[in-house]
């Protein structure tokens, strides 16, 4: 099993259909790209990104996976694709779960999807170019090859190891949030590191010509908000 990233969402308005906003809790994580050769030796199920907002009466979940992928990517035929989302009234305080688990069949493009929605909620067919939706329309879901979303500014963020390496000062203490507390100028050139390229130029995107499988989900949120309006949702693969 592969598990990667969780992120908090926060659902506002419960009288309001159609107005929603969405909180990503500051310590988020979910990027995870070029991994050690274990995890990469099966790339159909080495999650790269989960993604997760809220579109209307609608959650969407989303995650990448096979990093760099070719145009001949397919998904795990033995494996299964699952978004957890947990939710309740607080953030730390979820008493409702519920599961989108998806599976692939076929050995050649387009294959043949299936994804159940907690106990609610079934599709099956190509969910490539226009997806699949269920019987109800309270889900729906996208699978296949597509641009690889997430933006790494690389030269930037080397830059910015550099003159952490070489920071002078070198920071001592630690904030609330245990990050290394440094002087207001040495963020200033880490902040300006992280977004420019070489010499001081624009950022460059070093994942601009990647490609990546994706599983995109739209469910109404009222299956998925049992518990309350936050959310705290992950993925993991299992084969």
């Amino acid at each position: 099993m592969k598990a990667r990233g969780w992120i908090a969402t926060t659902i506002v308005g419960a009288a309001c259909v159609t107005t929603a906003a969405v909180l990503v809790h500051k310590a988020a994580r979910s990027a995870d790209h070029l991994d050690s050769p274990a995890t990469k030796a099966d790339s159909t199920i080495d999650i790269n990104d989960v993604y997760s907002w809220v579109d209307g009466s609608n959650v969407v979940l989303a995650m990448t996976l096979y990093p760099a992928a070719p145009s001949t990517a397919l998904f795990s035929d033995s494996a299964q694709y699952v978004f957890h989302v947990s939710s309740g009234a607080a953030y730390g305080a979820t008493t409702g779960d519920y599961q989108v688990i998806c599976t692939f069949t076929g050995t050649t493009s387009p294959q043949t999807a299936q994804c159940w929605g907690g106990t609610n909620e079934y599709v099956t067919g190509n969910a490539g170019t226009n997806g699949i939706t269920s019987t109800d329309g309270k889900m729906k879901v996208f699978a296949g090859l597509r641009a690889d979303p997430f933006f790494f500014n690389i030269d930037g963020f080397h830059n910015a190891v550099k003159d952490v390496q070489n920071l002078n000062p070198a920071p001592t203490g630690t904030t609330d949030a245990g990050c290394p507390l440094i002087l207001a100028t040495q963020a200033a050139q880490l902040r300006n590191d992280l977004t420019h390229g070489l010499d001081g130029g624009a950022p460059n995107d070093f994942f601009a010509t990647f490609n990546a499988l994706a599983i995109v989900v739209s469910i109404d949120k009222s299956l998925v908000t049992t518990g309350g309006p936050v959310l705290a949702v992950w993925a993991s693969t299992h084969k």
